[in-house]
């Protein structure tokens, strides 16, 4: 793929090679009478570029990241993601490009990455009230200018920040979001979340802010939450209690630690997408972290993950059909584009276009933007809407735990890091799950927010599933020679006693705490 910006007179052009399936090159673009010296020294800030095929006109995109202009110390870049196709489409999309765009996420085992991402809440350290608009927007101009963060505007709004492949984001709520870069150790990847808090904290403590870790809002009703300027959100907003109870919810009140894994070829996407799912229950008891609701206990120990259950059901859940024999690139594809849209982006406006699917958008039958075909961009962006307990983009996303304070935030990723990267854990785990069949899959799902680790399984507890787990996990790190394993114990008290982090709230609130919820902003501070 080539990548064309126009900086005053100089360009800049990016070539890749596209691999389909992970094979066979497809094509490749060329960049001619461009110097190389001149190409590194006009090109700023350039982030990493998917691999598309290069046979298509449309695949040249202008990524907003770079396109801006310096005041300042700090770059003010363009609208928020999703981008916008720089030339006109001359060859309609097919569904085979679709999937070659997932596969071109394939990389060799030396180039696999981590990436996690976590969110939190901010509030006001003497109300307890959530963070207005006004004070995010204080607190992203004060990263920005004291660590040289490149700002993210929407109109005259700014609504994130990026350095580097780094990224702070807001969600609908103003939970405040560190999307890592990807990052070769846990080490790394610690010292990355360590290093953003500190920055966070420097600005929010001359503010009178903090930031809580903990996966549902404990106090606050959804009319105390302010809204973000993003359109997307708007859209959202006006679409969840259509298609579920729960929906704004999810947006307003919850906060989640995921992280983002590579795979080596179609294969190995599928094992890993297989083990991530059958063992994401048991990643949301280790993490369960939201017991409580508008000042109370809520019945649950992941209220986060039980909003899920009635979200928008044709976007989450357990994906059986992973477990198919025919499942591929193919079949998630077929998932995707039937999967109901919430929007497409042009000329910077989100326009909505909620009900229809991206199979009438690749046939020009799109209501809202009638005869239009998307570009690789509006699948790309489409993708970010589908909500499952593992997303699969060009990397998997595994979506189960509640956010947490900061020690979870590292055992999070080494969990799955131990798991998916190691080859004998891998296998192990899909030994160990080969035989559970969808409706105990499914039964995990409902139970483990409600119950957690004493989640009754076969003949014992999932505990005691996922006290062999977390042994494999620990074990696949030390392979991995990294000296990793320490990032574990976090988690391995909770798995030792099958107490999850929310029952030990819990265990405050009706003890120490005097069932009283505002304790908890202090437990949880970061």
């Amino acid at each position: 793929m080539a990548l064309l910006l126009q900086m005053g007179s100089s360009y800049c052009i990016r070539t890749e090679i596209f691999r389909h399936k992970c094979g066979q090159n497809v094509g490749l673009s060329r960049a001619n009478n461009i110097e190389a010296a001149k190409l590194k020294e006009n090109c700023i800030g350039l982030s990493s570029v998917s691999c598309y095929p290069s046979r298509k006109t449309q695949i040249l995109h202008v990524d907003e990241a770079v396109l801006g202009h310096k005041r300042g110390h700090s770059v003010i870049v363009a609208a928020s993601p999703p981008t916008e196709d720089a030339v006109i489409i001359t060859e309609p999309l097919t569904k085979e490009d679709l999937v070659g765009y997932l596969a071109s996420g394939c990389k060799p085992k030396e180039n696999w990455r981590i990436g996690t991402e976590h969110e939190k809440f901010g509030f006001e350290l003497k109300t307890l009230r959530p963070m207005k608009y006004e004070q995010i927007a204080e607190l992203l101009n004060g990263i920005s200018e004291r660590f040289d963060w490149e700002k993210v505007m929407e109109g005259d709004k700014i609504i994130g920040l990026k350095q580097g492949k780094q990224s702070i984001s807001l969600e609908p709520g103003g939970q405040f979001e560190l999307s890592g870069a990807p990052l070769e150790t846990l080490h790394q990847t610690c010292a990355e979340v360590n290093s953003h808090l500190y920055q966070v904290k420097a600005v929010t403590e001359e503010m009178g802010i903090g930031f809580l870790g903990i996966g549902f809002q404990p106090k606050w009703r959804i009319k105390d939450i302010p809204i973000m300027p993003k359109g997307r959100y708007e859209i959202m907003r006006n679409y969840m209690p259509k298609v579920g109870t729960l929906g704004l919810d999810m947006m307003f009140r919850t906060c989640t630690v995921q992280v983002n894994l590579d795979f080596s070829s179609e294969a190995d996407m599928i094992r890993k997408f297989r083990a991530g799912l059958a063992l994401q229950p048991i990643a949301t008891a280790l993490f369960a972290n939201s017991p409580f609701t508008e000042g109370k206990p809520n019945g649950f120990l992941s209220m986060r993950s039980q909003i899920w259950t009635d979200t928008d059901n044709n976007r989450t859940g357990m994906l059986p059909f992973v477990f198919d024999d025919s499942f591929g690139f193919e079949q998630y594809v077929d998932y995707a584009l039937d999967v109901p849209m919430y929007f497409v982006y042009r000329k910077k406006k989100y326009i909505d276009c909620t009900g229809m699917t991206f199979r009438d958008f690749l046939a020009g039958k799109l209501s809202c933007i009638p005869g239009e075909l998307p570009t690789l961009n509006d699948w790309e962006n489409h993708l970010t809407t589908i909500f499952p307990e593992v997303r699969l983009k060009r990397y998997l996303e595994m979506r189960g735990a509640d956010g947490g304070p900061w020690r979870r935030l590292c055992a999070l990723p080494a969990f799955w890091v131990g798991i998916l990267y190691d080859e004998v854990a891998l296998q192990n785990v899909l030994d160990i799950t080969a035989d559970w069949t969808p409706e105990e899959r499914q039964m995990l799902r409902n139970k483990v927010p409600i119950t957690g680790l004493k989640t009754p399984f076969r003949d014992g507890l999932l505990k005691h599933v996922a006290q062999d787990i977390v042994k494999l996990a620990k074990d696949g790190l030390e392979r991995r020679g990294f000296k990793e394993s320490g990032f574990l114990n976090e988690v391995a008290e909770v798995v030792r006693t099958g107490v999850t982090p929310a029952e030990r709230l819990l265990e405050l609130y009706n003890g120490k705490w005097g069932q009283q919820i505002d304790p908890v902003f202090e437990e949880l501070l970061y």
